[in-house]
């Protein structure tokens, strides 16, 4: 039996909820018994997978303490890696403990000390094909899907949409939850006073899903990631992206890819949406190519690859069945 330590439960679908799930999905096709908790409470397992060093602290300590010759495994997260470390609060000694370690996307690799460099893998996140849908053709929609929370700097495309011309027809969805309050208020406020970003709330994954299949861009905005589920899930709809030039966004979508913008910046995604409007210089047709040669990265068969390898790496005696 394989333990999942998550900070949300297997049926959310925050970011967390939605990986561990998967991940757990991943190890059961092959061939393992997993249990996915919030905590560790006990019991006799065969690996520990924590996903989040900080949130998942308490359950690594606890799970060592009882159980100081089973492997751990440790998936780092956007706020456990950035801005670095120590700002992160992430205990160097919980590192320490893990097997191995998992970073969603190259650039993590970057941001751990030379000694943990070694025992570290990255898997990058996986989504099955989404069908294409017809854009709808009063506007050019602008997929956003992120909580409202600091990290994703919620209210930057809200502020983008303002400052295209009048003609302009784009215009920004919004599905996401509230995180804090404030910022749900002034997002509230914005949705109601701007007609060109509506913020839905929290949607089921199916649905949020069909609003970006069936939008022009996804726009991601956030200050730090470990690796977007979202640019995961666009690259599977076929959905070009928009997004702030931070490391976890560029270790997924490369360093040569032309839709970034300075972190912060609404003047510089306001216009990367206009040049994906209008087409400028063939911009809109060349961030939808690179996309679309992305596919390959979020194939599930990649990451089920990966974590056959990882734990063949650390359980080399169980040889689990690959289905």
């Amino acid at each position: 039996m394989i333990l999942v330590a998550s900070p949300e439960p297997e049926a959310s679908d925050y970011g967390n909820g939605v990986t561990a799930r998967r991940w757990a999905d991943i190890l059961r096709e092959l061939g393992h018994d997993v249990r996915v908790a919030q905590r560790y409470d006990g019991g006799e397992y065969t690996a520990l997978v924590a996903l989040h060093a900080r949130k998942s602290a308490d359950a690594v300590r606890e799970f060592h303490a009882d159980h100081p010759d089973v492997p751990i495994v440790i998936a780092l997260t956007g706020t456990d890696l950035y801005p670095d470390l120590v700002t992160s609060g992430v205990d160097p000694a919980v590192l320490h403990r893990a097997t191995r370690l998992v970073a969603l996307q190259p650039y993590g690799v970057r941001q751990l000390p030379p000694e943990l460099r070694e025992r570290t893998r990255v898997i990058t996140q996986s989504v099955p094909p989404i069908p294409a849908v017809a854009p709808r053709s009063d506007r050019f929609e602008v997929a956003f899907l992120a909580h409202i929370r600091p990290v994703k700097d919620p209210l930057r495309p809200a502020a983008a949409v303002r400052l295209l011309p009048p003609e302009s027809r784009v215009t920004v969805t919004h599905v996401g939850a509230a995180r804090d309050d404030a910022l749900a208020s002034a997002a509230g406020a914005e949705s109601a006073g701007n007609p060109r970003y509506t913020w839905i709330g929290p949607l089921p994954r199916p649905e949020a899903l069909a609003v970006l299949a069936r939008s022009r861009l996804l726009v991601l905005t956030s200050h730090h990631e470990g690796g977007a589920n979202a640019i995961s899930e666009a690259i599977a709809a076929g959905v070009p992206v928009v997004a702030s030039a931070i490391p976890g966004s560029i270790g997924l979508l490369g360093e040569d890819y032309p839709g970034y913008f300075p972190v912060g910046d609404a003047e510089g995604l306001a216009a990367a949406l206009d040049a994906a409007e209008h087409n400028r210089d063939g911009y809109y047709d060349e961030i939808q190519q690179r996309c679309r040669a992305l596919g390959a990265l979020v194939d599930p068969g990649r990451e089920k690859d990966a974590w056959a390898s990882l734990i063949d790496e650390i359980l080399p005696s169980l040889h689990a069945s690959y289905v």
